[in-house]
């Protein structure tokens, strides 16, 4: 089982991991149902509130958390970003990197990315490239205006494109099959019938296998 780490805190922005989330832990049209989990990791073990008014209690600390227990680290948006609060958390993001597992960062995420001199050197996109000059960082060059990026172990996007953001989270731990993966976001992004048809097909013929 491969462990997936979600970062909660407080005013957490509900709409931009759900789409991400909700399929790593949905084995249908996976290579290998049942091979992921997502856990929460909030600042401590108290319960947060997200801006949507959902109350969650982690399964850990920050930490509790080590890179060697986790597939990737996914930091959703929230208020807090700009402030010093969620520091730790970039900071966290830090160590996942620099021991080779990947890290997945929407909207405000971005921010304490960038903060962190995360995207310096790394492909990468945001809300807007002017929202991430005031973190201070060196790799306004390496951005790209695109809804989401992947560059090496960085998932960076919008905090308006959730469903760009899941689709490079699914394809870079591997979830889906190229072709799914494909009609995975154009059904979900898309409302495209024909890549409804693909998922169904895929879906009956693992039943029978």
């Amino acid at each position: 089982m491969k462990t997936v780490h979600t970062a909660v805190y407080d005013t957490l922005a509900d709409w931009e991991v759900g789409a991400a989330t909700a399929h790593i832990n949905n084995p249908t049209w996976q290579v290998a149902p049942g091979t992921f989990e997502v856990k929460t990791v909030g600042l401590t073990k108290d319960p947060i509130v997200t801006k949507g008014g959902m109350r969650i209690v982690p399964d850990l600390a920050l930490a509790d958390l080590t890179p060697a227990d986790s597939a990737m680290l996914i930091l959703p948006g929230a208020d807090t970003w700009m402030g010093e609060e969620l520091v730790p958390f970039a900071r966290k993001a830090r160590e996942f990197l620099d021991a080779g597992v990947p890290v997945a960062g929407i909207c405000g995420a971005t921010f304490g990315l960038a903060r962190e001199g995360l995207l310096d050197t790394r492909n990468h996109t945001s809300n807007i490239a002017e929202f991430l000059l005031y973190s201070g960082y060196s790799g306004a060059d390496r951005y790209i205006d695109q809804p989401a990026v992947t560059d090496g172990n960085v998932v960076t996007a919008s905090g308006m494109a959730p469903f760009e953001f899941a689709r490079e989270v699914l394809g870079l731990l591997g979830v889906y099959e190229p072709h799914i993966l494909d009609a995975w976001y154009r059904l979900f992004a898309h409302s495209d019938p024909a890549a409804y048809a693909v998922l169904d097909e895929y879906e009956q013929a693992q039943s029978v296998a």
